[in-house]
């Protein structure tokens, strides 16, 4: 019989739900190995991570190339399912390949490998990588690649194993990397960041040098 006072209406609800059993902790896929993809045992994600995500990446680093594949538990709000490409530095480049799902052992199996594009788009940002600190002033410049069309300025901590630290971070990226918010704990192949600043901006050209010797059109 539904009550007829509001009141009562809304202690009853209150009461239905608070006997409801808690819903079941998903359980995601962990692993970490070098390759397009790696298996693992079935973890039981903690309360807070709702999805399972799965991250492709390739590591340039100068003539040196790394593909590797992790898999782990994330907050769905945190996740983003796609391509996202950064450059970090002349000899620092990265591209990733992510998807995000919601079931037990949804990240199972594999994801295509990203695909690398290293031509210069004629875009540039600041640039910078600092360990330790939180804040770096990007006064060099790294030219943008392929779908590279936005700047990046993180910060905050990143964690490896049991050590945590802060770290900076300035370069070029695509759109994609945008997703990434304050307060978000992004995953990569190897370590967890957790970010305390998220900018992302468009990239601009460089400006025209003006040639030796060249007249202007007014003279």
């Amino acid at each position: 019989m539904i009550p007829r006072s509001p009141t009562l209406g809304l202690l009853a609800l209150s009461l239905l739900y608070t006997h409801l059993p808690p819903a079941p902790a998903l359980s995601c896929e962990t692993c970490r190995s070098s390759g397009p993809t790696c298996s693992g045992r079935l973890k039981v994600c903690e309360a807070e991570k709702d999805a399972c995500v799965t991250v492709v990446g390739l590591s340039v680093t100068g003539k040196k190339k790394s593909l590797d594949t992790s898999k782990s538990c994330i907050k769905f709000k945190d996740c983003y399912s796609g391509f996202i490409s950064t450059t970090l530095g002349q000899q620092d480049h990265m591209v990733s390949n992510s998807h995000c799902c919601q079931e037990d052992g949804c990240n199972q199996g594999s994801i295509p490998s990203p695909e690398n594009n290293s031509t210069v788009n004629g875009l540039h940002c600041p640039s910078c990588m600092a360990a330790f600190h939180d804040t770096c002033a990007g006064e060099k410049v790294v030219q943008c690649v392929g779908p590279e069309t936005h700047c990046i300025y993180f910060s905050g901590t990143v964690q490896t194993g049991f050590f945590t630290t802060k770290f900076a971070t300035r370069g070029c990226a695509s759109k994609s990397a945008c997703h990434a918010q304050v307060g978000a704990e992004v995953p990569s192949i190897t370590y967890t960041y957790e970010l305390r600043r998220a900018d992302c901006v468009p990239a601009q050209k460089p400006p025209r040098r003006v040639r030796k010797g060249a007249r202007s059109s007014a003279s």
